[in-house]
């Protein structure tokens, strides 16, 4: 059994728009093309997994999570001060 990349509960960075360079937790995969994501500093979106670069972290969060629940489980793994992080991505 592979594990995909954009597992719920994965921390990643987004790539591409107004909120290019902030942390998200994809909550939902919507279909083959979409992930629903949520995070500190970011809306509750649906994002083109094109647009969003997977990290190494996961939370443990289930699918369709509310906001509160995903900022509980950034919260609880310690994650707060990377999540709120700006990375500069390049053009």
């Amino acid at each position: 059994m592979t594990k995909n990349i954009y597992d719920i509960g994965r921390i990643c960075v987004k790539t591409m728009g107004r909120e290019a360079g902030k942390h998200c937790v994809v909550v939902d995969i919507i279909d083959k093309n979409y992930l629903l994501i949520d995070g500190l500093t970011i809306r509750r979106r649906r994002v083109n997994y094109k647009h969003v670069e997977p990290l190494e972290d996961i939370i443990d969060i289930q699918k369709g999570a509310s906001h509160d629940e995903v900022e509980k489980a950034i919260k609880k793994a310690k994650l707060t001060e990377k999540m709120k992080k700006v990375i500069s991505i390049p053009v």
